[in-house]
């Protein structure tokens, strides 16, 4: 093990081609690192980290960097030597600093619009709760209060414990409450035979894997291909408009619920996936269902009915998950909750594709300020005699 510090530059040997390069920030004071992690020194009389971190990355050195990569394919690794002997453009300190505060007010705007689109959104899911007359939590203590005993908790960490103590927000809905059993006709879930390490192609059939739902949106790429010698399971292929929920995984993931607004054809349900059955006529919609799982209300629930001893894997029941219990407003104000619920996530989208635009253009601009310095040194050997890094660790 390696020790580093502020301002100090790091690398991953297998991922630095593909910009895993990075400088540990003043925040932390010391960390320690792998053998796979070569750590560098900068000279601060001749180089400012700030600048090499961004100057690492840039496109033209990345470029030069894969070319030096060795090994087989898929491991290949960047050799300490290799990355000393790769050459960077150098202005002089003060020119490099400027550039660097240049940067860096340029991506004022993009952390702005960043902060607005999270508060967009979460105000959005707020308003969603407070709809279905649930209060905003009691604001969590800025310090740990060890006050409770194991035996009385839920869920062990941080936010639990406070949760638990400060008690959760109660709901004062007039609408009436329902179990998931009740609105919907059953949970199905599917099949999980062995498959080939890699995702179906366009014309093979595949199975989803857990990452297909874990994140709260459907993602068909999370598959594997079914082998050839299987024969699949035609009644197991999910479609457009149906809602999945993880039954296992991590407790935060356990429950993940995502609505399929597309998919491509034939992937198959796999056993760790349940999927919902509607009632006809259905009482509530596939939108609502899939907003109301997420709650905070809702969420505390699941979380108290998880089974498993692995920390990595939880699972929850069929019959736990039929009993969690929401509020059902009618199929109309189901779907007017939902039009407000997408309008604030649609403005936080918006704010978020401004700040990348933002941090695109400041890239940009530090890419041209680099490589267009007025005054700069000939382009230098990061070793040698005009090392920009003091030592290397």
């Amino acid at each position: 093990m390696f020790a580093v510090y502020p301002g100090d530059i790091v690398f991953s040997k297998i991922d630095a081609r593909s910009g895993a390069i990075g400088m540990l920030p003043t925040s932390i004071p010391k960390a320690v690192v792998t053998p796979e992690f070569p750590v560098f020194v900068a000279d601060p009389g001749k180089l400012d980290s700030g600048f090499v971190q961004r100057v690492l990355r840039t496109g033209g050195f990345l470029k030069d960097l894969r070319s030096k990569a060795t090994g087989t394919s898929g491991r290949k690794r960047i050799s300490p030597e290799a990355f000393l002997g790769l050459r960077v453009p150098l202005p002089y300190l003060a020119e490099q600093q400027a550039i660097v505060a240049a940067y860096d007010a340029a991506l004022v705007e993009a952390v702005e619009k960043e902060k607005a689109a999270d508060a967009a959104e979460a105000k959005a899911m707020a308003d969603f709760e407070a709809a279905l007359g649930f209060a905003p939590p009691v604001p969590l203590p800025d310090r740990p209060i060890f006050v409770a005993s194991f035996k009385d908790l839920d869920r062990w960490s941080h936010d639990g414990v406070l949760r638990q103590i400060t008690g959760s927000a109660a709901s004062t809905a007039s609408w009436p409450r329902a179990r998931l059993g009740d609105v919907i006709a059953d949970l199905e879930n599917g099949w999980s035979p062995k498959c080939l390490d890699r995702p179906a192609t366009d014309e093979e059939w595949g199975v989803l894997k857990l990452g297909a739902v874990s994140f709260g949106v459907y993602n068909s790429a999370e598959n594997k291909a079914l082998p050839s010698h299987l024969k699949p399971r035609p009644a197991l292929e999910v479609k457009s408009g149906e809602v999945l929920i993880s039954r296992a995984n991590i407790t935060r993931l356990v429950g993940a619920t995502a609505l399929i607004s597309e998919t491509r054809p034939n992937l198959l349900l796999c056993d760790k996936i349940f999927r919902m059955v509607w009632r006809k006529p259905s009482p509530i919609t596939a939108e609502f269902v899939t907003e109301v799982l997420r709650i905070s209300d809702v969420r505390r629930q699941i979380e108290s009915k998880l089974t498993g001893t692995s920390p990595t894997m939880k699972n929850i029941s069929k019959p736990a998950l039929l009993s969690l219990e929401f509020p059902l407003p009618p199929p109309d104000d189901q779907r007017s909750l939902i039009t407000a619920l997408n309008a604030g996530r649609a403005e936080a989208a918006g704010l978020r594709a401004e700040a990348a635009a933002a941090r695109a253009n400041a890239w940009r601009a530090f890419e041209a300020s680099v490589y267009a310095s007025d005054d700069p040194i000939a382009a230098t050997d990061v070793a040698g005699s005009e090392a920009a890094f003091a030592t290397a660790r």
